[in-house]
């Protein structure tokens, strides 16, 4: 599984669950600056925060905006019911891997969020943005999910320059990893097994 960050909390997702590549694009939001993508061809598109103000997405793909469950081209999505009215968290399980994405939000996870993010292994987390976890409450939330790999998203970049910068959050969980990295590519046989690791995305 290839993971990038486009910026704000729109992940890429890159696999090959069976025997074809896969793209599948998490809240392709159309930022108010900085530079994104104008359009993606994706074969699933996922929001979590419904469809408006989205980038064109090409190609047809598979879209899942409401709570719910998909499986399709050798990949589950189970979406869960957000805080909000109209949001929700997402959850990809493929390749053996599973991935959690809790959209924009700074409230604890309910016991249904919970039960769908059960035992994921990567957590992408928002932090940063002023609608987004502090720190403390990031790392209570990420001691609660208990993932292997965590990696934060929706912190400062150049679509969102009023964003915290990703450091208090990378202290406050006593991070040793000051490696930004342009693209992190995860295998089932790879994750870390004892302690949690955070990897840190510069902005595709």
């Amino acid at each position: 599984m290839h993971i990038s960050w486009l910026g704000t909390t729109a992940i890429k997702l890159q696999t090959k669950p069976l025997d074809k590549d896969i793209v599948i694009v998490i809240d392709p939001y159309k930022p108010a600056s900085g530079s994104f993508p104008r359009s993606l061809t994706p074969e699933i598109g996922l929001y979590t925060r419904g469809e408006k103000n989205s980038i064109t997405l090409s190609a047809n793909p598979y879209t899942l905006s409401t709570p719910g469950e998909i499986d399709t081209k050798g990949v589950l999505v189970t979406a869960a019911e957000g805080h909000e009215a109209g949001t929700t968290m997402v959850r990809i399980d493929v390749e053996g891997v599973s991935l959690g994405h809790l959209g924009l939000t700074n409230k604890p996870l309910t016991a249904k969020q919970l039960e769908v993010l059960a035992g994921i292994d990567i957590l992408c987390i928002p932090v940063g943005h002023p609608d987004s976890y502090d720190a403390e409450a990031a790392v209570k939330a990420v001691n609660t999910i208990e993932p292997r790999v965590v990696i934060p998203m929706a912190f400062k970049s150049d679509n969102d320059k009023t964003a915290k910068p990703v450091d208090s959050f990378l202290k406050e969980i006593g991070s040793k990893n000051g490696d930004v990295e342009k693209k992190v590519i995860i295998k089932k046989r790879d994750l870390p097994q004892e302690e949690t690791e955070v990897i840190v995305l510069e902005k595709e």
